[in-house]
This record gives structure tokens, sequence and C-alpha cells, in this order.
């Protein structure tokens, strides 16, 4: 397979935006603007090239590249602290247990508290596949890079992970959570908020929403049953989030009620489990098939090959180590 994510550069600004053209709305970290995108990968360049290993609010920007044709086929993104530069918004859900002793009745009622809670969580975020590639696993090479590229640089992410999924959008683009809840306030649609987010931050969202919690209950039926849910085209990226040991914890989107998934970073699966070790041979026949990724923060790159573990190094494919440019003594990190 002669596919392998990279560092994307200034001049992948292009290929994002036709990507992001795509996505159909509600992807915040993949905004069809230049501008915003064009400052993204300003800021990604500027996160790669800083000197030091400490957390600091970063945005990392990784593509998927064909490198037969030289063509951007998918693009994901690894957000070292969130709410450093904007508050980091959330609705969690919570219940609220009452009893009347005089009805001898117990009532309990769910509230969407806005909360501040996952600030200074690191997130992965920002995956999009082309259509055209969406088969023979990279997907998963997509999103199980930016694990490997967080344990070759463990030092520069936080304690706690998150990844937010996009919500349920309804046929004309709309969110029926955000008509429910922000619609009354903002007097804006979905789709003009969300824009608004991805280009400005949501500092507006602390202007004006409301900070008293809202009761569930009073919610029309179609926003009560989108709260928690991922889009459709979603449901596998959950899936494989609740596979690396990320799960749903009550906490929800403010635009489009979608789940947000939480770990503690050291216990996701790709990162606990990937081998760090120098190359012993780049000439193995067979092997388990594996990710395998190599080179320091712009110099990362990451594919599928077969290896085989000896002790502490390992042997991979020759193709593989020509897609990772890398030889023997070289360090790489792998997971099956």
């Amino acid at each position: 397979m002669s596919f392998v994510m990279r560092a994307a550069t200034a001049d992948d600004l292009q290929p994002l935006y036709e990507m992001a053209k795509l996505t159909g709305g509600g992807f915040t970290n993949l905004p069809p603007d230049r501008g915003s995108l064009t400052g993204k990968l300003a800021g990604s360049d500027a996160a790669f090239a800083r000197v030091g290993d400490d957390v600091s609010a970063e945005t990392y920007v990784l593509v998927l590249e064909n490198t037969e044709s030289g063509d951007v086929r998918g693009t994901c993104q690894l957000f070292t602290a969130v709410g450093d530069q904007w508050p980091f918004y959330s609705y969690r859900i919570t219940t609220l247990t009452q009893h009347s002793q005089e009805l001898d009745r117990t009532v309990k009622a769910e509230l969407l508290s806005l909360v501040n809670d996952l600030g200074g969580c690191s997130e992965v975020g920002g995956l999009f596949l082309h259509p055209g590639e969406r088969a023979g696993g990279l997907g998963m090479l997509l999103a199980r890079s930016r694990y490997l590229f967080i344990a070759a640089h463990r030092e520069r992410f936080g304690d706690r992970i998150l990844a937010e999924l996009r919500g349920i959008i309804d046929e004309r683009g709309g969110s029926p959570f955000w008509d429910a809840i922000g619609g009354k306030f903002f007097g804006m649609s979905f789709q003009e908020a969300d824009e608004f987010n991805a280009i400005h931050g949501n500092q507006f969202i602390a202007d004006l929403m409301p900070k008293h919690p809202v009761y569930i209950a009073m919610l029309g039926e179609e926003a009560r049953k989108v709260i928690g849910l991922p889009h459709p085209s979603g449901r596998a990226a959950m899936r494989m989030l609740e596979n690396e040991g990320f799960a749903y914890q009550g906490f929800v989107d403010i635009f489009d009620g979608g789940p947000t998934m939480l770990t503690q970073t050291d216990r996701v699966h790709t990162i606990s489990e990937a081998h760090g070790g120098s190359i012993e041979a780049t000439d193995l026949d067979k092997g388990e098939k594996a990710l395998i990724a190599a080179g320091r923060l712009a110099d990362f790159r990451c594919c599928y090959g077969a290896r085989e573990l000896r002790g502490d190094g390992v042997a991979i494919d020759a193709q593989a180590a020509d897609l990772l440019r890398v030889s023997q003594g070289d360090t790489v990190w792998s997971i099956p």
C-alpha cells in the first residue's frame, strides 16, 4: 500500500479546502474557509518547529498522501491542550433527584449543565477520509497514526484525551439539538453558528449562552432523542474509539449534542501497547501486519508494513522502510 501519513504543510491548503467542502457541515475542525485553514496550517507549522517537550496549547495537522500520485486523500488533527485560547465548553448530563414526602414520590430529572470540565485535555479530531478512499483500512491508518504520534511525543500531550463526534444533522443541514437550545438565544441557524465557531472560536457562546442548567424533559422530542448520539457516518469512528479505550461519560457538544468520548491518555490502546525500538533490518519478507511510524515532529511519517520484534529492536519490510525514509539503526514505533 503506497499511502503514508505525514505532517501537513502550507502546500496542502488546496486539497484540505477541497476535502472541507465535502464534509457536509458540523465539522468544526475542517471548515471550508481558506483563511481559517491557512491559519491552522501556520499554527501546525509552528507546533512542529517548536523546541522543547512541555505541554503548550498547539495543533498538529497530519495528511494522508498517496505516494504514487502525490494526492492528499485524508487528514486528521491533534490538539495538545484544549480550552487555552478560548474556553472549551461542553454540556454535561447530570441527574437531579427530588422527593416529596406528602406525595410519597421521588422524581429524577436529567439536566444539561454548561461546563468547562474538559479544559486542558488533549484532543484527537479533524479526521476526514476522501469518499473515494474509504476502503482498504485507510480509516484505521488515519485514526491510529495520531496515537503513534502521541506515543512518540508523549511529553507534549496532557493526561486526559478526548474526541468529539459529530451529532445528528437533518436532511436540511440543521441540528434539532441546536434549534431547541442555542437557536433560541443566538438568532442563528446551526450552519451559521457552526461556521462562525470554526472561524472565530466559541467566545460568543460564553457571552450569550444561558448559564443555568436546561431540563432535558422540557426539550422537544426531536432534540431529546439525538442527545449523545453520533451522526450515522460517525458510528464506525465511535466503535474505533471504544476499541482504543475511550468512553462516553455524559459530555455532549453544545452545538449538535454529539457525544464526547474521553479516556486517560496512557490508557489508549495504541499508545500503551506501541513498541518503540531501533531497526535491526529492513528486508523482512514475512511478519505481522502493523502500523509503523518514524520521524520526529515535522519528519513524522506512518504507514502500514510488516514487522518482527527482535528483543528491543524490530525488523521491517523494505517498502515500509522506503515510505518512512528510514534505515537500519533508526527508531520506529509500531503496533499490530
